[in-house]
Formats: C-alpha cells, sequence, structure tokens
C-alpha cells in the first residue's frame, strides 16, 4: 500500500509539473513618432504614440499625453492625447518659436508605465540641453533640497 502511495504522489507531482508553461511576462510598449522632425513656425506637428502590450493594441489606456518644452526652458506643457484606434495616441500642435524641441510620451496602460523621448526642430535649431533634457538623479535630488 505504500509503494502504491509513493506511485500515485510522484505521479500526481510530475503531472502537476509538466501541465505549466511558463507565461512570459507582456511588456508595454510605446513608439514614439514626431512629424515632421524638422518643422516651420506656425505649421502643424503630428506627436503619435503607438501603444502595444506585448501582441495586443491597447485601445483603453488609462493615460496618455504629451510632454512638449523648448530645450533649456523651465515651461513643460502637458496636453492629452486622442485615441485614433487600433492602440494609436495623437496630438497635433503647431509651434511660434523657433528653436529644438522635445517631446515625452507619458503613458499609462496595464498597471505599467512608459515614458519614449523624442527630439524635434522648429524652423532653426536653439542649443540642445546638455543632457538631453533628462535629469539625473543627483539633479533631481539637489533641486528637492534646494526647496
Amino acid at each position: 500500500m505504500r509503494k502504491m502511495m509513493v506511485v500515485i504522489c510522484s505521479a500526481l507531482i510530475l503531472l502537476a509539473g509538466c501541465g505549466k508553461e511558463e507565461e512570459i511576462p507582456k511588456l508595454l510598449n510605446v513608439d514614439l513618432t514626431v512629424e515632421p522632425t524638422n518643422g516651420e513656425k506656425n505649421e502643424p506637428v503630428t506627436f503619435q504614440a503607438k501603444v502595444t502590450y506585448g501582441d495586443e493594441k491597447v485601445k483603453d489606456a488609462d493615460d496618455v499625453s504629451f510632454e512638449i518644452w523648448l530645450a533649456n526652458s523651465e515651461d513643460h506643457e502637458k496636453v492629452a492625447a486622442t485615441h485614433k484606434g487600433d492602440g494609436i495616441y495623437e496630438l497635433e500642435k503647431s509651434f511660434a518659436e523657433e528653436g529644438t524641441y522635445y517631446v515625452y510620451a507619458h503613458v499609462t496602460a496595464r498597471d505599467m508605465h512608459n515614458m519614449p523621448k523624442e527630439e524635434f526642430v522648429i524652423g532653426n535649431p536653439s542649443s540642445p540641453e546638455d543632457n538631453g533634457g533628462s535629469k539625473s538623479m543627483d539633479e533631481m535630488d539637489h533641486e528637492e533640497s534646494d526647496k
């Protein structure tokens, strides 16, 4: 009887282990494009975020917005995007001032956040930011301690 119980328990353990496939974790992917990347004053620029979760096109993101600023400026503008269908979120905007600009696409979906960044130019480029507009952890800590 004891041998029979050992065989049955071993078989159950083997079957339980064989039936499970490891699920590959899915990631929130955001493909950010800016058209044109070299635009003209007062002409529309289109910002587009193609949002996917694994192979799925995300049509119900919690938040998609674009944070836009002129290089070396403290003024950042954050504008909500419009869902155009099939996981594509867009914003069209014109700029009155020439220079080098940056945009972050802030995307929150499936309990994840992704924020790709692109550089674009309106008219004549201005001096780019030394670190491409990204602040290091030391800079952020220093700013917090100054407050």
